[in-house]
C-alpha cells in the first residue's frame, strides 16, 4: 500500500454542497482527520482497530472507509463478502487482486479487530447527488466545448490518432506520448488513481478519464488542455461516451447510482439511481458503450442483472420518417440473469455478451433476445475485460473465431470458439494474468503474469497454434503488464509497473527491444486509433 502525506483540510462532513467538495476532495489523502464519517470516529469496534485501519488499508481504501485504489470497506459495500471470508482475506490475500495478506503482520485478534470495525455502519454514508454534483462542476476551457476533429489542427506536428495516452500511477499524472517517434509530446497531472481506462470520443479529439474517487476530466487531445470537470461519485468504476459523442455514463460503488453527463461540458443530465424492482440497491461494476446497438451496457454488483440504457434516435411523434434524439431518462432495458456475473466482454458487433461469474461459471447472453445461448465452464475466473479475439488464416485453427481471455486465480488462458461456445484449449502459463493484447497485424498475442513470483515475465502466443513462443523478461523481478500496440501493429509497448518503472518498447514481429521510455509506475497505455476503431486486439 502507498502511504499518502497530504493532509485533509476538513473534519466531518455536512449536507452543504460546498463542504462535501471540499472534505471529499480530502478523503483520498492519508493524514489526520476525524469526524463523524472518518475512519478514527466509529464505535462499537475494538479501540485499536482504528489505528490498525490508518496503519494498513487507508492508503488503498480510503481514511474513511469510503474506497480509493482498493473498493469501500462499508457494510454496504460487504454484503457479498461473509465475515469469515473477510478473515481469510485480510490474513491470506487475494490472488485475483493487489490485495495483500497480513497474517505475518497481524495477530488473529488484529484482524479480527478490523474485520468487526469495516462491518460497523458509518453514523451517516455521504450524500451524493444531483446537487453535490453541479457544485463540483467547473469548466476550465469554455472556448473548447465544442468542437470536432475536422475544424481544428493538434498543436504538436504528431499523427494524433497514433498518441498514447500512459497513466502514471506512481505520482497521479498522465503522459501524451507520440507513437510514432515515441517521445513524449506533454505531461500533466491527474486526478488521484485513474480507473477504467480513458475513453475517446468517435474522432479522437477528447477523451474522459474517471478518477477512483469520482472526479470525471475532459481532455482536449489536439490542444492538450484540461476542458472541464465533475465529480459524480464518491467511490467510482469508470465511465463510457456515448457513439454520437452526446454522453458520458458514470458508474460508481457509492452511492450506487449511475450518472448521465453532458458529454461537451460535463454538466450533469441526470441521476440514475440504481435500484431492483424490489427495492435492492446495488454497486455498478462497470459501464460500457455498445457502439452497434446505440446504448450502454451497465453491469451490476449485487443484483443478477444487466441494464442496457439506449441513446438512439427515435422516432418523432406525428411522423414516420424524421428521427429525434432521445431525452433523458435514457430508456432502461433489465436483462435478468440466474446468477450475478463479475466480468464482462462483447463479441466484435456487439451481438453477444460473455460474462463470467466467481463461481467458475460463464454465461453467453444474446444482447436481442436477452436469453442465454450458452455455458462455459471456465475456472479461475477469467478476466474477459481483457479478452481478445482473431480468426487464424493458417494452423489447426484456421477459420475459427477465437476468444483468449487469462484468469485472475489461475495460471492459464483459455481459448474458445465463438461459433461453438466451446473450449478449444487452456494453455498453461507461469502465473495468474491480468492483461492480453493483440493487434490484426500481429501473429502474436502477449499476456502478462500479473500474480505471482514471475510477475516479470511476459508470455507471447502465437495466434496460429496457440502456443506460447517467447517469454520475455523486460525488468527481472519487477511487474511486467499491459502490452498496447501502436495503430499499425509494428510496436508493442510493455509497462513495468514500479514507481522507477518504464515503457519497454519490442518490434511486434521480432521481439527485440527497441527503446526504454522512464515512467513513473505506468499503469497503462491507450492507442488513440484501436480504441476508436475498436481493435479485436484491445479492450473496449
Amino acid at each position: 500500500m502507498n502511504r499518502l502525506s497530504p493532509r485533509a483540510e476538513r473534519s466531518g462532513l455536512t449536507r452543504r454542497a460546498s463542504v462535501f467538495v471540499i472534505v471529499l476532495t480530502g478523503l483520498w489523502l492519508a493524514g489526520s482527520v476525524s469526524g463523524p464519517a472518518m475512519a478514527g470516529s466509529d464505535t462499537g469496534s475494538d479501540a485499536s482497530a482504528p489505528a490498525l485501519y490508518a496503519r494498513h488499508c487507508a492508503a488503498c481504501h480510503g481514511p474513511g472507509r469510503l474506497g480509493a485504489q482498493g473498493p469501500a470497506l462499508i457494510p454496504e459495500s460487504l454484503r457479498r463478502l461473509r465475515r469469515k471470508a473477510a478473515l481469510q482475506v485480510i490474513a491470506r490475500g487475494r490472488m485475483q487482486t493487489q490485495m495483500p495478506g497480513y497474517a505475518g503482520k497481524l495477530s488473529r485478534a488484529e484482524i479480527a479487530a478490523l474485520v468487526d470495525y469495516i462491518y460497523t455502519p458509518l453514523p451517516r454514508v455521504p450524500e451524493w447527488g444531483l446537487a453535490e454534483i453541479r457544485a463540483s462542476h467547473k469548466v476550465m476551457r469554455p472556448d473548447l466545448v465544442e468542437g470536432d476533429a475536422s475544424t481544428v489542427r493538434p498543436v504538436y506536428a504528431a499523427d494524433p490518432l497514433n498518441l498514447f495516452l500512459v497513466v502514471e500511477a506512481g505520482d497521479h499524472h498522465v503522459t501524451v506520448l507520440d507513437g510514432d517517434r515515441l517521445e513524449p509530446i506533454t505531461r500533466f497531472k491527474s486526478r488521484f488513481a485513474l480507473h477504467g481506462g480513458p475513453k475517446y470520443t468517435s474522432d479522437g479529439r477528447f477523451v474522459y478519464l474517471a478518477s477512483r474517487d469520482g472526479w470525471i476530466t475532459k481532455y482536449d487531445m489536439y490542444r492538450l488542455a484540461k476542458v472541464a470537470e465533475v465529480r459524480a461519485g464518491i467511490n467510482t468504476r469508470n465511465a463510457a461516451v456515448s457513439s454520437d459523442n452526446r454522453f458520458v455514463l458514470v458508474g460508481n460503488y457509492l452511492p450506487h447510482t449511475l450518472v448521465l453527463l453532458d458529454a461537451r461540458d460535463l454538466s450533469p443530465v441526470t441521476v440514475i439511481p440504481v435500484r431492483a424492482a424490489g427495492g435492492e440497491s446495488s454497486r455498478v461494476s462497470a459501464v460500457y458503450n455498445a457502439p452497434p446497438r446505440r446504448s450502454f451496457i451497465v453491469a451490476l454488483k449485487d443484483m443478477p442483472e444487466i441494464w442496457e440504457l439506449s441513446y438512439a434516435p427515435t422516432p418523432r411523434k406525428g411522423s414516420g420518417q424524421g428521427r429525434g434524439r432521445p431525452r433523458p431518462p435514457l430508456p432502461l432495458r433489465r436483462i435478468r440473469l440466474d446468477t450475478r456475473l463479475d466480468d464482462f466482454f462483447f463479441d466484435q458487433d456487439y451481438a453477444h455478451l460473455i460474462g463470467a461469474s466467481r463461481s467458475g461459471k460463464a454465461e453467453v447472453i444474446d444482447l436481442g433476445s436477452g436469453k442465454v445461448v450458452a455455458r462455459l465452464p471456465l475456472e479461475g475466473m477469467p478476466h474477459l475485460g481483457s479478452g481478445i479475439t482473431w480468426t487464424p488464416k493458417r494452423g489447426p485453427y484456421a477459420g475459427r473465431r477465437i476468444l483468449a481471455t487469462p484468469h485472475l486465480g489461475r495460471a492459464a488462458v483459455s481459448f474458445i470458439d465463438m461459433d461453438r461456445w466451446t473450449t478449444i484449449k487452456t494453455l498453461k502459463t507461469l502465473g495468474p494474468g491480468f492483461f492480453m493484447r493483440s493487434h490484426e497485424q500481429s501473429p502474436y498475442a502477449w499476456v502478462d503474469v500479473f500474480f505471482g513470483p514471475d510477475r516479470d515475465a511476459m508470455h507471447v502466443i502465437d495466434k496460429e497454434t496457440l502456443e506460447i513462443v517467447r517469454t520475455l523478461r523486460p525488468a527481472p523481478g519487477k511487474t511486467a503488464a499491459h502490452v498496447e500496440f501502436d495503430r499499425y501493429g509494428r510496436r508493442a509497448l510493455v509497462s513495468i509497473w514500479d514507481r522507477q518503472g518504464a515503457i519497454v518498447v519490442y518490434d511486434a514481429r521480432s521481439l527485440v527491444e527497441i527503446k526504454r521510455l522512464p515512467m513513473v509506475k505506468p499503469s497503462g497505455k491507450y492507442n488513440v486509433f484501436n480504441k476508436i476503431t475498436l481493435s479485436e486486439g484491445t479492450s473496449h
